[in-house]
């Protein structure tokens, strides 16, 4: 089923998204990977604020070449998220609401999505031209000197995903293969 969905993304919206669902997101996101993902932990850990509000709030597991002349940002495709798995459970019980990358997650973060009503999205691997024209707007707000892998505010118009994880704890990879 296709979806058109805004973010920030409320509990409700969440909830009533299912694992194979086709969804085109819209609104405003958030980019980080590994090096941000263990500030974040570095700053929680010393009893510091986020720099990013994570309440309701998608992350993008990316970090984007550099823009074109003329374009908004460079090529924007998902990184694996298993690399932050470590972090994320965490990150959900703050409020964290989705989360986009591309491949499997552990078990602990599957126990997170579901305690916490948050949904997981596969953004295709290798489509990182095409998905940057859905980026109409690009903006580092945290940790400048990690380069690509700064935290970004992204305003994004229908970039398109697919429910890998939903609230419910039912993970399509995991569907896909039972049914093989």
């Amino acid at each position: 089923m296709e979806k058109y969905i805004k973010a920030p993304l409320d509990a409700e919206t969440a909830r009533s998204l299912k694992a194979g669902d086709y969804v085109y997101i819209s609104g405003t996101i958030y980019t980080a990977r590994d090096a941000a993902h263990k500030r974040m932990q570095e700053a929680l850990n010393a009893g510091e604020k986020l720099p990013v509000e994570l309440e309701e709030n998608i992350i993008y597991y990316l970090g984007p070449t550099p823009a074109r002349p003329g374009r908004v940002i460079g090529s924007a495709g998902p990184t694996t998220s298993s690399r932050m798995d470590k972090y994320t459970p965490q990150l959900l019980d703050l409020g964290l609401r989705g989360m986009i990358g591309k491949g499997k997650r552990t078990q602990e973060v599957r126990d997170a999505i579901v305690r916490n009503g948050a949904v997981y999205f596969a953004a295709v691997g290798g489509a990182g031209a095409l998905l940057s024209r859905q980026i109409i707007k690009s903006e580092v707000i945290a940790y400048e000197d990690l380069g690509t892998e700064a935290i970004r505010k992204l305003e994004v118009e229908n970039l398109p995903a697919i429910v890998v994880i939903d609230s419910e704890g039912t993970d399509l990879y995991e569907k896909v293969k039972d049914q093989k």
